[in-house]
């Protein structure tokens, strides 16, 4: 038994279908549209299981479900319409200051015994420098290729 009914009303079947025949949106909005024309169960709807709108879409069942969920608990733009990814903020590992002497201790002279600065004397250097509590050579060198600066 589906949990998640979707029956559209007139105007948001009309819709649907001017979205898909205007040839003008995106793949990721069709693509719901579809389903959801083809799950719809209201009087115009063909009222298809999610294997058969799977097979003729070839979309996964678990996609189908999630539009329908979508659908019946947000409404028909929602459903279509690609959600917002939220805000990530522990997912920078250096803030502006850190990126800051990070470029600086790149720019400057190299530690003794060595031609250039590798990833892991920056990254050993931050740490022994009190910049950062603990860094990888990987976040160094992603903050260095988003700068455009290279080491040496």
């Amino acid at each position: 038994m589906k949990k998640y009914l979707v029956n559209l009303s007139g105007e948001g079947r009309h819709s649907l279908e001017q979205l898909i025949s205007s040839g003008q949106a995106p793949a990721r909005k069709l693509a719901p549209a579809r389903i959801l024309l083809k799950a719809d169960e209201g009087d115009e709807g063909p009222g298809w299981s999610d294997t058969q709108i799977s097979e003729a879409l070839e979309v996964s069942c678990p996609t189908i479900q999630r539009v329908r969920q979508r659908f019946v608990e947000h409404g028909l733009e929602d459903a279509i319409s690609r959600r917002r990814q939220p805000e990530r903020p522990g997912k920078r590992r250096l803030d502006g200051e850190q990126e800051a002497h990070l470029i600086a201790l790149t720019c400057g002279p190299t530690p003794q015994g060595h031609k250039r600065w590798s990833m892991y004397l920056l990254a050993d250097k931050m740490v022994e420098l009190g910049y950062a509590e603990h860094i990888s050579r990987e976040t160094v060198r992603r903050a260095l290729k988003k700068t455009n600066s290279s080491p040496g």
